[in-house]
Parts: C-alpha cells; sequence; structure tokens
C-alpha cells in the first residue's frame, strides 16, 4: 500500500508544477525574491519605505458555486480570474496597491493539466491587477470531493500610505456617486442563478438574440479587475471619499459599507442601461427587482464617491483606463442607508 492507492498521486503533484511555472512567471515583479516551489513566498517590501505610515491591506475569497460552470462547460481557463478580481477589488476598494497572491486549489484528483489551465486563469488575474502570484497550494482530497470537481479560493495583499487610505470619514452630503460598469454577473449569486436558469450542457449551449451570445459564455464571463481604474484616478490627484466593491448582496448590502452615519446614497436607476442578462433573469425567474438589486451587482462592479467638482475628471480617467462609468447618483444628509429611485 502507499499514498498513490490512498488516492494522492504526488507525481502528478510534480507535474502540476511544472506545468504552471510558465504562467506564473508572467506575474512576477522585482520585489519577489526565490521561486516558486518554496515553503513560503518572499516579497520585498523596500520600495515602499519612503510612505509615511505604510499600511498593509488583505482580502480573501473564492469563486463560490459559478464552478458549477465550469465543471459543466469543461471550461477551466478564466475562473482563476474571477478569484483574484474577487480579492484585489476589496483591497484596492480601500485605496491599496494589491502586491501579491497566492492561491488554494482543493481538487477531488488531481488532473495537472486542468489545474494548471486553472492557474494560468489566476496569473492572467494577476497580470491585470499588477499582483505577483508568490505561492500556492493544490490538495487532493480523495474521498471527500468528486474526482471531476474542484474548489478554487485566493488571498490579497496589498499596501496604501494611511493618509490615502479609503475609509467613508471623509464623505459628505453633495458628494456625487460613480458607478464603474461591470462586466455582467461577476462571482456572486450564482446560486440564484442556477434556480432560474437549466445548468445543462443544452441550456448553456443556447444563443440568446437578447444576449447575443450563448447563455453559457455570459454567465462564465470573468469578473472585471477595477485596479487599474482606482489607481488612474489617483494619479489624477483626485481624493475619492468613499468606495464599494458590489458583491454578494448587490447594492443594498454594499453601498451603506462605504458611507458613514449621518449620509445617504442615492442612487438613479435610470442613470445606466442595465445588461440585458440582468433583464433575462428577472424575467425567465420571476424574480422582484427588490431581490435583483439584493442579490446582484446589476452592470455596476464599483461605486466611488468624490466632491462633484471632480467628477468629470474622475470619470475621463477611469474610461482612460479602459472601464465605462456612469455618474449615478449622490449623497444627502440623512439616515445612513442607500435608495434607490
Amino acid at each position: 500500500m502507499d499514498y498513490r492507492h490512498a488516492g494522492v498521486d504526488i507525481e502528478a503533484g510534480y507535474r502540476s508544477v511544472e506545468l504552471m511555472k510558465a504562467f506564473v512567471k508572467r506575474t512576477m515583479r522585482p520585489e519577489v525574491l526565490g521561486g516558486i516551489g518554496g515553503f513560503s513566498g518572499a516579497f520585498a517590501m523596500r520600495s515602499y519605505q519612503e510612505m509615511e505610515e505604510p499600511v498593509l491591506l488583505s482580502g480573501t475569497d473564492g469563486v463560490g458555486t459559478k464552478l458549477k460552470l465550469a465543471f459543466l462547460m469543461n471550461r477551466h481557463d478564466t475562473i482563476g480570474i474571477d478569484c483574484v478580481a474577487m480579492c484585489v477589488n476589496d483591497v484596492v476598494c480601500a485605496g491599496g496597491e494589491p502586491l501579491f497572491f497566492l492561491d488554494y486549489i482543493a481538487c477531488g484528483k488531481n488532473d495537472p493539466e486542468k489545474i494548471a489551465t486553472i492557474v494560468s486563469g489566476v496569473a492572467e488575474g494577476c497580470v491585470q491587477s499588477g499582483s505577483a502570484l508568490i505561492g500556492g497550494e493544490t490538495a487532493e482530497h480523495p474521498g471527500l470531493m468528486p474526482e471531476d470537481e474542484y474548489d478554487l479560493a485566493g488571498f490579497s495583499v496589498g499596501i496604501c500610505d494611511r493618509k490615502d487610505l479609503i475609509t467613508g470619514e471623509a464623505l459628505t452630503a453633495g458628494d456625487v456617486l460613480i458607478g464603474i460598469a461591470s462586466s455582467g454577473i461577476h462571482s456572486n449569486g450564482f446560486s440564484l442563478v442556477r434556480k432560474i436558469f437549466d445548468m445543462t450542457e443544452e441550456s448553456l449551449d443556447t444563443y440568446y438574440p437578447e444576449l447575443g451570445a450563448k447563455l453559457g459564455d455570459v454567465l462564465l464571463t470573468p469578473t472585471r479587475i477595477y485596479v487599474r481604474a482606482l489607481r488612474k484616478v489617483k494619479e489624477r490627484g483626485i481624493r475619492v471619499h468613499a468606495c464599494s466593491h458590489i458583491t454578494g448582496g448587490g447594492f443594498y448590502e454594499n453601498v451603506p459599507r462605504m458611507l458613514r452615519d449621518g449620509i445617504r446614497a442615492v442612487i438613479r436607476r435610470d442613470s445606466y442601461q442595465v445588461p440585458p442578462i440582468f433583464r433575462l433573469m428577472e424575467k425567465q425567474g420571476e424574480v422582484s427587482r427588490q431581490v435583483m438589486y439584493n442579490t446582484f451587482n446589476m452592470g455596476i462592479g464599483m461605486i466611488v464617491a468624490v466632491r462633484p467638482e471632480d467628477a468629470d475628471a474622475a470619470m475621463e480617467a477611469i474610461r482612460e483606463s479602459g472601464e465605462d462609468c456612469f455618474l449615478i447618483g449622490t449623497c444627502v444628509s440623512g439616515e445612513k442607508g442607500v435608495e434607490l429611485c
């Protein structure tokens, strides 16, 4: 009896590491010390020693049940982008610059080619966010997970000078809200998505004229990464007073997290065009408008609050980064919360 007969293939693990090295190499930054395969990842901080009061920021998350689509469609090259996005968007939301990332893959059986494909997506997300992929873990769990399934999670670390932290304390009545467009559903609400649509190969391969694409392609679209957009705004010298990453819980849960006491956000639903996938889900699933805005991002992946006189320059900077954005609302005096009208 040996480990392989118990269900863990050590040789497959070695091959996975070899296959993923080329993808990991794409993410390297000058601060990274050492290479892949060590017991820990090392990242030098000398480049940031001139900050007045450096603060480390962290974010961790997974992809959730969106993985079910990847399994059904046998497409594993973009799900890693989602994992990175969910973490680094939280870091940048607080004013941080993502520095490095670590991933964790748990699988029923180690298929080296599949694992390497997953990591290729993680590496792409790291490239998009400027993060170095300095470590990770692939854990084989025979008997605990089905052989053809896996779970994916990650952890991001960023840095910010304390004076540049986005805390919401600077928020005042009269500040305007800029919504940065999402790429679709991102990585939240898929438990409801999977109730609305039949999760079969045939259903996911169905072309919808209103979407202009097959359902599976739209649902599997990777989460947008907003690091460049927020960096551009900062480079323009514009102070972001508050910021919210619109994830699970949609507008109703996430917008209040950016507000301080005594400030209420008023958002106009008609200030931008809601993407067709959300309208389709609302109609086909007979989902109330309230539930839609309390579950999904509804086409807005990030919201930033700035002074009204900075709005045009901020939106120009965001668009220069390659993202689309809209002036979606304002901040008013009142009970902390969000009002959609």
